[in-house]
């Protein structure tokens, strides 16, 4: 199908919708409505519950407007992307207000949990050279399969441990495993991030039942990471109580991401409202929303 210039019309003004400047508070739909304690992770807290990322966009332009549409706080970037100047990561680190915007840090394109290590350090390097100097973040990623993308929990699970020795803040992206979301919980990560389906998939949440699983027995935040496509799949994650959604493909490969980041917010924002309102019990049989009383009936 053919781009036109209202698909890809960074600013949204093509399609009469308005993003937020970068500068401004992230849209919050929830708080007016019901109570939410904001997203704390390693004790820094944040209001937006959506995470962007920073890879496959067609320009710079059309990152620096989703993030602005998105609302979002946090922001991954691939150290070593940025590092080696890979396309489209030329000028990254300077394009982003890192005064307003917390930098993730991953280790994508790590094979082997000390590859991982090595380039989480280079990465609080990195976000200490932008003016985040108490940034210990680090999204861990060691994925060997270069087929499906999947993590490797062993060599993950062995990173987490060395890195939280050396006071990282580790966010592992891992399988929707529990078994292995509470073994880097006691590990003493700051988050666990089980994928939905593999990353840039569009599949959707093909986890939710270990996923719902997860977040029963965690004590820690659980964001929910890869294979989100639409709108309606980060509602659905956000309705299974993730405390958040890191979104990257859905967002910078839609026809018009700008829109799209927006709709991912609005998304995000709609399941964690419908998740803490509470949902009715799945019944078998159908209730009358009606009552049965006073009913008029032929004399």
């Amino acid at each position: 199908m053919q781009t036109t210039d209202r698909q890809r019309d960074p600013s949204l003004t093509a399609l009469g919708i308005t993003a937020a400047a970068p500068d401004s508070d992230p849209v919050d739909p929830i708080a007016d409505l019901i109570a939410d304690p904001p997203l704390v992770i390693a004790g820094r807290t944040f209001r937006s519950r959506l995470m962007t990322g920073t890879g496959k966009y067609r320009s710079m332009a059309e990152m620096q407007a989703c993030i602005a549409a998105s609302g979002c706080e946090i922001v991954t970037v691939a150290v070593r992307r940025v590092q080696t100047q890979a396309p489209g990561h030329e000028g990254l680190a300077e394009a982003i207000d890192w005064s307003k915007i917390w930098m993730l840090p991953n280790t994508a394109g790590c094979q082997t949990a000390d590859e991982a290590i090595r380039v989480a350090r280079l990465g609080r390097e990195m976000a200490k050279l932008l003016g985040q100097e108490d940034n210990n973040f680090v999204k861990l990623e060691v994925i060997p399969d270069l087929k499906y993308l999947l993590p490797d929990p062993i060599e993950t699970l062995r990173a987490a441990e060395q890195l939280v020795k050396e006071g990282f803040a580790v966010l592992p992206y891992v399988n929707a495993d529990p078994l292995l979301a509470k073994h880097l919980e006691e590990a003493g990560c700051a988050t666990v991030m089980p994928l939905g389906s593999p990353i840039g998939s569009g599949q959707g949440i093909k986890n939710a039942a270990n996923i719902q699983i997860i977040v029963e027995n965690a004590k820690i935040p659980v964001v929910v990471d890869a294979g989100i496509g639409t709108p309606s799949e980060a509602t659905q994650a956000m309705e299974l109580g993730a405390s958040a959604l890191l979104i990257n493909t859905a967002i910078a490969q839609a026809e018009n991401p700008a829109a799209m980041a927006r709709a991912m917010a609005l998304g995000t924002a709609a399941g964690r409202l419908g998740y803490l309102a509470g949902r009715i019990p799945v019944k078998g049989l159908a209730s009358a929303s009606s009552p049965l009383t006073g009913l008029v009936t032929s004399s």
